[in-house]
């Protein structure tokens, strides 16, 4: 290392970077500038260079700054507008190095300096700096020598890792050139082995040289496979997804686990030990599309870093011994981990920065080389942070925070086959997977899968041989195991799972589908289940639902003001929206999550790279998840007596009704009017599937039709398939009918109405309304007939969910782990300290019927005293289904007027949409009161000034126009008024054509649309698209609810249930075991943090209301205990 002057060495430095990179990697796409006023004199400087005196300079002597780079490099933007103020220290003087003498010319030749600039980067001789540095022995802003390490990836991990620097878990795969066979590196389908360390899919390839900037994600089956490939910047593209899952055969690599960042990256840079400015920017593995603002510069947000990731700047910048340094920052599962050093690296179009770097630069060469120059110098006395209180955004309430649980969009009919078998093979699988451990067993994997597929195929040629009747069932099952496993080509495990339980003494009694069989040894039951894939309608609905849902949020200022639901984007690039998605361990429901992300952020391409990075598979032992197998106590009783009183060859009477609808809601009443008899209808629908097969198999004769290709490539042979198992299923050996298939029976037709009506097929029509009135009693009912079981066997389905959604509430406040933005750098942005909390849960129908049971039955109002509520209660008893994309939204809102402690501080809403509509709603549509409906005493009162009520007269109208006004005796609704510029403004409709001649006050007015973008006014209504039915608009339920009312609500319904509280508890617990899957079915396995935790939830002394000023008391340690004295929940969710 080369010592300055005086003999003393240099100050370090720190430094940001992105996947891979050179050591000056940043300013590589900034074009070389033209000379400025700036370069001239820097240029100047340049000439009079080797002159040791300035003719003109004071009688001291001045201190040369030699910059030794690149041309690109040292005629770049911010060098130049850097270098210009460091002209302004009276004592210093800047020399650049010409390019061709750096490149041509002997160092002696150089030009003389007391302190050097100089860094590496593509094409520059770094041994002549070293050669020169020895020779004339300058203060280094940059050590030399380290800049050989630092284009080595291998390096940069081995000096974080000494460190005590956090970075990924990885492993070092080197490759002999000459022989790239030979080496430690075994390849699995979702995993690579490196060294004999395993990295399980998603993982990340790094080339070991850091000026290889190829990097390669490489995603899991589950997640759809593939990789995403990174690379230096061309134009508007960072990445691009390719099919290809196998990892490079030549070449050394770094692997390393993915870490789950949603979707943002941070960038530091250094300026000595002790500043460090940091940047977020959209990830490039995301959807690989650069934003760029209306510059063509790339879209980035100062944010603030946090104390821990001050003291990491810091232990870069020093152990790197670079001065001006960057360095990537991933955050993720509340930790901070570093993935690259870049080396010498400025921050572009940020005025403040060069400032800064220049006065802090300018500081340190003073400090160092006055003394020995003699010149009278001393160190500004001025502090360098200047404390900044953000501000709230004045007397609107502002929305702090919106969780929405939403049901899966359009899927194909799922479906499902049983046999018992009983072949060694199926054992030997069995065994090798580790069934016997719990006695059950899931095959999703496409490894696993070819398994059976492998069994199935040996088993049918072996019964090929006997032509023995005993085995025919078995054949066509066998038949049908190799046929679906068969389907598509390829596997992909989320379109298809076998399930193995051990049966230790064999079936215990026949089922529809099997033969008596009276045998004692142990068998397995083979479950096969395939389709309930999301459809491409289903994509479609979630993306347009995603980017109509960004009307909920204020209003866009600046370049975004004036296009509806730009305020999300906005408030999401500047990184002051704190969103979480969490998902099933479905398919659908992960890519219903994934395509949602797409609409709502507005990104681009496939949906892989965005599952992985933004849907958390909350697989949290029953957050979103049900396991259908095991059903409750409740839950068994009430399906008997349902399957009772339909089995019942009479008209329903009285007493029917009474047992089947006691709470009378109005779409139970009707469903069973239309059926009249039940076992008349199931006759009737019986006869219409016998005569729908015989039609399909008329078609399948017919050569012109026989390969026709139906929607999302089914075959008629698959369709046929699919309705002759439910022939067979539906009508048991006995004559009677087996109940639990009509959702099945519904699920088809509805299918086939929607998707394959050009077959034009008779009777269809009928058989669609006969089966979904019965259906809209079988389907809502096995949730519960009386309101006690709907409530009891919705907590065994929703406590986690519910306790989650508390947590959620409560933890409005800031907190370290989310992406601040920077008060000093945010201009344009009202309330740069502010979040929005956004915590979206994509489930199935289960978790929805639940939830909204809960909110229906648990006593959060009385209707009785409650207007609203009661009107909001007949709404929900008069919708028949829960369609796919059933959203239920709770925002919350605070006034920042009212005392921190007091109740009306934060006030939140309820909303409801049932989904889709289906194929034949529009006559007896129930009619909600639109969203957030204003109330009428609005109209008698005179708004005081600055008030909640303070609304302009043609707001009101618009949104009376809606239904008949609610008349709430306690206080009208909290309506925001349309300020622009307010954080409060409802961006559903552009501010342009304002409300009027606008008859209705919905989030989504519903309408066709012709255009992908949503237009001002235009409505998500899509049926331009074709065959995807539009979504209702969400419907408010409620609007008047305060923090307090909803907390212990949640509180008093989740410790209602004893059952269900175990359950929670079970959960919970298991959270703390696997944090780190919780939070990503591909994240690492990390410890809980107290840094990034969502604070604990526990019996506080003071309530959650009371403000949202953090409490310097929550518990950093994480849980001592699950269960404290009053059974209040303590967890921590590092979300």
């Amino acid at each position: 290392m080369s010592e300055s002057r005086d003999g003393r060495r240099p100050d370090a430095g720190d430094g940001p970077e992105r996947g891979g990179g050179e050591v000056c990697s940043d300013d590589d796409d900034e074009p070389a500038m033209r000379p400025t006023q700036a370069d001239v004199k820097i240029d100047v400087f340049r000439e009079e260079g080797g002159e040791d005196e300035n003719g003109d300079s004071p009688s001291e002597r001045q201190i040369v700054v030699g910059i030794c780079c690149m041309m690109k490099k040292s005629k770049s933007k911010p060098m130049t507008h850097i270098l210009e103020r460091l002209c302004k220290f009276d004592y210093i003087e800047v020399v650049i190095f010409p390019e061709d003498v750096i490149l041509e010319e002997p160092v002696d030749k150089w030009p003389l300096c007391d302190c050097l600039i100089s860094f590496h980067s593509k094409g520059f001789p770094l041994d002549k700096a070293v050669e020169y540095a020895q020779l004339r022995n300058p203060l280094l802003i940059n050590d030399l020598n380290m800049q050989y390490f630092i284009q080595d990836r291998r390096e940069v991990y081995r000096i974080l890792q000494e460190e005590g620097i956090e970075l990924p878990r990885y492993g070092v795969l080197k490759r002999d050139p000459d022989n790239p066979e030979e080496c430690n590196l075994v390849e699995a389908e979702d995993h690579v082995e490196v060294n004999g360390e395993v990295f399980p899919k998603p993982f990340v390839e790094k080339p070991v040289c850091a000026e290889d900037h190829n990097v390669y994600i490489y995603y899991p089956t589950s997640a759809g496979g593939g990789s995403q490939r990174l690379f230096r910047k061309i134009g508007s593209r960072s990445s691009v997804y390719s099919p290809e899952s196998s990892v490079r055969k030549t070449g050394s690599y770094i692997y390393e686990e993915f870490m789950p960042t949603d979707g943002t990256d941070v960038k530091v840079y250094t300026v000595g030990p002790d500043y460090a400015h940091a940047e977020a920017r959209k990830s490039p593995a995301l959807d690989g599309k650069v934003e760029r603002d209306c510059e063509g510069k790339e879209i980035r947000y100062p944010v603030m870093l946090t104390a821990m990731e001050k003291l990491v700047a810091r232990k870069v910048c020093l152990a790197f011994k670079q001065t001006v340094c960057g360095f990537d920052l991933l955050r993720a599962n509340g930790h901070s981990f570093v993935c690259d050093v870049n080396g010498f690296s400025f921050v572009k179009n940020s005025m403040k920065y060069y400032d800064d770097c220049a006065k802090v630069l300018g500081n340190m060469v003073m400090r160092e080389l006055a003394p020995q120059f003699h010149i009278p110098w001393s160190i500004p006395m001025e502090a360098e942070d200047i404390p900044i209180v953000p501000t709230t955004s004045g007397t609107m309430m502002e929305l702090r925070c919106v969780i929405a649980i939403i049901r899966h969009g359009d899927r194909t009919p799922k479906q499902k086959m049983k046999m018992e078998v009983r072949h060694p093979l199926f054992f030997e699988l069995f065994e090798k997977c580790g069934g016997y451990k719990s006695g059950k067993l899931k095959l999703k994997k496409p490894k696993q899968l070819q398994e059976v597929l492998d069994i199935a195929r040996l088993l049918l040629l072996e019964l090929g041989q006997h032509n023995d009747c005993e085995i025919e069932e078995k054949k066509s099952k066998l038949e049908q195991l190799k046929t679906v496993l068969e389907m598509y080509g390829h596997f992909s495990g989320i379109n298809r799972k076998v399930q193995l339980t051990y049966l230790r003494n064999g079936q215990p009694k026949a089922s529809s589908e099997e033969e008596d069989s009276k045998r004692e040894a142990p068998s397995l039951l083979l479950v096969l289940k395939w389709g309930g894939e999301l459809t491409p309608a289903g994509r479609v609905q979630a993306e347009e639902l995603g980017r109509a849902f960004r009307c909920m949020y204020p209003g866009g200022q600046g370049d975004y003001a004036g296009f509806p639901g730009c305020g999300l984007l906005r408030l999401h690039s500047t990184y002051r929206h704190d969103l979480k998605i969490y998902a099933s361990d479905e398919g659908r429901v992960q890519m219903t999550a994934a395509a949602f992300a797409k609409g709502l952020l507005a990104l681009e391409g496939e949906l892989t790279p965005i599952l992985v990075q933004m849907v958390k598979s909350a697989n949290m032992n029953g957050l979103l998840d049900s396991d259908s197998d095991s059903l409750t106590d409740c839950q068994q009783k009430v399906k008997a007596r349902l399957h009772e009183i339909m089995q019942k060859d009479q008209e329903f009477s009285p007493d029917d009704y009474r047992k089947l609808a006691p709470t009378s809601s109005p779409s139970l009443v009707n469903s069973m009017r239309v059926i009249q008899n039940p076992v008349k209808t199931c006759d009737k629908v019986y006869a219409l599937i016998q005569s729908l097969t015989s039609q399909i198999r008329k078609r399948l004769e017919d050569p012109k039709s026989s390969d026709l290709q139906l929607y999302h490539s089914e075959t008629l042979e698959l369709m046929l398939q699919r309705w002759s198992k439910l022939e067979r299923d539906f009508r048991t050996k006995s004559g009677r009918y087996d109940i639990s298939k009509i959702p099945d029976i519904y699920d088809c037709i509805k299918y086939d109405t929607q998707h394959n009506s050009s077959l034009d097929l008779a009777d269809t029509l009928e058989l669609f309304r006969l089966s979904r009135a019965l259906a809209d009693i079988v389907i809502p009912q096995e949730y519960g007939i009386s309101k006690a079981e709907k409530l009891d066997i919705a907590q065994a389905y929703c406590v986690p969910l519910m306790k989650k959604i508390q947590l959620d509430l409560q933890r409005t406040h800031e907190d370290e782990a989310v992406n601040k933005l920077h008060p000093l750098y945010s201009r344009g942005v009202m309330s740069p300290g502010r979040h929005v909390r956004t915590r979206l849960y994509f489930t199935s129908e289960s978790h929805v019927h639940s939830l909204l049971s809960v909110f229906r039955y648990g006593g959060l109002l009385d209707d009785e005293k409650d207007q609203q509520w009661k009107q909001a209660m007949d709404y929900l008893s008069a919708v028949t289904e829960l369609n796919y994309m059933t959203q239920i939204v709770i925002m919350l809102y605070e006034d920042n007027n009212k005392e921190p402690s007091s109740e009306e501080r934060f006030h939140v809403e309820l909303h409801f949409s049932p989904g889709v509509k289906g194929c034949e709603d529009e006559e007896n549509v129930p009619l909600g009161f639109g969203f957030r409906p204003a109330s009428s005493e609005n109209q008698d009162k005179k708004p005081n000034q600055g008030s909640l009520e303070d609304l302009s007269q043609d707001q009101t109208d618009q949104a009376l126009l809606v239904s008949e006004p609610i008349n709430i005796l306690r206080r009208p609704p909290m309506i925001r008024n349309r300020k622009t510029g307010s954080m409060e403004v409802l961006s559903e409709t552009s501010p342009s054509h304002s409300s009027k001649g606008c008859t209705s006050h919905r989030l989504f007015p519903s309408g066709s649309r012709q255009s992908p973008e949503i237009k001002a006014a235009s409505g998500l209504g899509f049926e331009g698209c074709s065959m995807v039915p539009s979504i209702y608009p969400l419907e408010t339920l409620h609007n008047l609810l305060s923090l307090k009312q909803v907390d212990e609500f949640l509180n008093a319904v989740c410790e209602s249930s004893s059952e269900a509280h175990a359950k929670t508890m079970k959960a919970l617990s298991g959270l703390f075991d696997s944090q780190s899957q919780a939070s990503s079915p591909y994240g690492p396995q990390q410890p809980l943090s107290s840094s990034g935790s969502e604070a604990s939830l526990r019996p506080a002394s003071r309530p959650p209301w009371h403000g949202s000023v953090p409490s310097s008391a929550v518990s950093s340690a994480g849980p001592s205990s699950p269960i404290t004295e009053n059974s209040a929940l303590n967890f921590n969710f590092s979300e």
